[in-house]
């Protein structure tokens, strides 16, 4: 397992995920049941257009959705460490030793994560009434975050500011895992056979030259990110004692 300190939703970090698989979409090659998806192959030609351009494809239009979760995210947070009475640690991007496959997590907690998930109305109320449908709904996402990142548990938070908070802990499920791990590995296997056909027949774009890192200043989306988190932080904090 690799950690790398980045910042969710900054370029930073959708260039650290561009390319290869990432465990919110592992459901796209293998479903919740444990069979193949027929998603894959739509899938792993999206992974080399990114490497072909060298850059992601969700760099346009993606902050939108990023913004959303991000702005209810520092309530989330707060409430969950009150409630639990325990503190969490933001995550950038975890991958594998190989760097073949990644997830982002939204904290670590001890040995297990947190997931926070902001949905609309009506999903937000189905989890109240039925709190095993946030597993469900994430059980690919989920389990791939415990086996790349190695953790115990993982407790996905359904959060909504004008209704009850809805907590659903999920252990790891080492057979799916194992079964995900096979999945995934082979699929990352043949990404890695395509992506040398195609610099073989000289289709990758060159990466321009780095400059060195004293002279590289952050991009204007992460200096944006930064300070609208850094004023939930506060709000947190503020909240919290008053």
């Amino acid at each position: 397992m690799k950690i790398h300190d980045c910042v969710q939703g900054t370029t930073e970090w959708l260039n650290l995920r561009a390319g290869i698989p990432t465990a919110s979409n592992f459901d796209k090659i293998v479903t919740p049941k444990g069979a193949a998806s027929k998603q894959a192959e739509k899938y792993m030609f999206a992974l080399l257009a990114e490497r072909l351009m060298g850059h992601p494809i969700e760099e346009r239009g993606f902050s939108h959705w990023m913004d959303r979760g991000s702005e209810e995210e520092g309530r989330a947070v707060a409430f969950y460490e009150f409630q639990k009475d325990i503190e969490t640690v933001k995550v950038g991007f975890i991958t594998n030793d190989a760097g073949t496959v990644g997830c982002s997590p939204d904290r670590r907690v001890g040995p297990g994560l947190l997931e926070i998930k902001v949905p609309s109305e009506s999903i937000h109320v189905g989890y109240l009434l039925q709190a095993g449908s946030a597993y469900e709904e994430y059980r690919v996402q989920v389990q791939g975050q415990l086996w790349i990142a190695e953790a115990e548990w993982s407790d996905v938070l359904s959060w909504h500011p004008e209704l009850p908070p809805a907590i659903v802990r999920i252990e790891r499920d080492e057979p799916f895992i194992a079964q995900l791990d096979k999945g995934v590995t082979a699929f990352a296997g043949v990404l890695e056979e395509y992506f040398e056909m195609v610099v073989a027949r000289g289709w990758v774009r060159e990466k321009p030259k780095q400059e060195p890192a004293r002279n590289k200043l952050p991009s204007l989306d992460e200096l944006v990110r930064t300070a609208k988190q850094a004023l939930i932080d506060i709000q947190k904090q503020w909240e919290l004692y008053t």
